[in-house]
């Protein structure tokens, strides 16, 4: 019980952490900052934070690096930092945060279907907590849904009558604009495919070496290799690597300080106890600390949908956490899913089978 609130906890800080990456990632691509050129920073910025710790807490305990595991978090990094984060920010800047917050929202379905499938979630719909796991996502999906495309009444103007941050010129442009929704949404969304295999494989991952600052070092000395193979072809301007005293430079350390490091960890941690649905399932919350980050930031309106939506994807999620917690207080042999204190036992390679990793 105390586990599965102390990731809740956690859990929500999360998405707070992300919430603000949205917005200052924002502002950011705005000025000009490269998508691939911050990918490369802020994972450089994450293992000089990140190594410390896996030295002085990990280096008696973790498991000897085989080529067939580099190759598995070799994987594990490409899908969720450079598939996902090139993605995901160049499609960005063709969207507000808010839209791309919600486009995010696929996340706990697609999570849910490869875990269902792969035997890692169960879902009786003939119990109670099988119906509150179903109708919870079915209800984020929906929330995020009013949110985003039915406006309705205006409720307020905004908490601000100016936005504290001007994004666009006079004209409501900025010269670095770009308007093309449809080709912002695709990127974002192809993008959360690459993330929802990335909490799958992570927990299998973690499984066959379970060392937390380890394992995260190592997905961000990929992710800054990878990533920098792309900046041969895409961003080869020295220009663009020049660093100053503004906007860019704060996203980067930001999000390599407070993403790519402790938010990297915190993650791996909850699915290490909980499972990639559990981690999933927080993903709605972003769209609603984003819309409020943008209401006050922006000066964005807020209609009576927005708050509809809201508070359906509230409801929603901890109507699956309810669901999740009934999972965790019934004792149960039979079941492949996570229990509260235990990492699931997938088999992954049959000449790197270990034995469960308990507490």
């Amino acid at each position: 019980m105390k586990s599965f609130k102390r990731s809740i906890y956690r859990y929500h800080h999360v998405q707070i952490a992300y919430g603000g990456s949205n917005i200052i990632m924002k502002l950011a691509l705005q000025k000009g900052l490269n998508p691939i050129v911050f990918v490369v920073y802020r994972h450089l910025i994450a293992i000089l934070v990140l190594s410390p710790f896996a030295y002085i807490f990990e280096r008696k305990s973790r498991p000897s690096l085989s080529f067939r595991m580099a190759m598995k978090i070799f994987l594990l990094s490409s899908m969720g930092t450079t598939v996902h984060l090139n993605l995901y920010y160049i499609g960005l800047e063709y969207t507000s945060p808010t839209v791309a917050s919600a486009l995010s929202n696929v996340i706990p379905s697609l999570t849910t279907l490869i875990a269902i499938v792969l035997g890692m979630e169960i879902v009786k719909l003939g119990s109670n907590r099988g119906k509150a796991k179903l109708f919870g996502i079915l209800a984020c999906i929906g929330g995020s849904l009013i949110f985003t495309f039915w406006k309705g009444e205006r409720l307020f103007t905004s908490f601000k009558q100016k936005p504290l941050i001007q994004l666009y010129d006079t004209e409501g442009e900025s010269r670095n604009h770009k308007e093309n929704w449809v080709k912002g949404a695709l990127l974002i969304l192809i993008s959360d495919v690459a993330l929802s295999a990335w909490l799958i494989l992570q927990a299998t991952v973690y499984k066959i070496y379970p060392a937390l600052f380890s394992l995260n070092v190592l997905i961000c000395i990929f992710a800054s290799l990878q990533s920098s193979i792309l900046a041969m072809f895409w961003a080869r301007n020295p220009h663009l690597w020049k660093l100053d005293w503004n906007v860019q430079l704060l996203a980067i350390v930001y999000c390599g300080v407070v993403i790519s490091a402790l938010v990297y960890w915190l993650q791996t941690w909850c699915i290490s106890k909980k499972g990639p649905v559990f981690a999933a399932m927080f993903c709605p919350l972003l769209l609603v600390i984003v819309g409020i980050f943008s209401a006050i930031v922006f000066a964005e309106r807020l209609y009576l949908g927005s708050l509809i939506g809201a508070l359906l994807i509230v409801f929603g999620l901890y109507c699956v956490l309810w669901g999740k917690k009934t999972d965790t207080e019934m004792p149960s042999t039979s079941r492949r899913g996570y229990d509260d204190d235990k990492v699931l036992d997938i088999p992954v390679d049959n000449s790197t089978m270990m034995a469960p990793i308990k507490k």
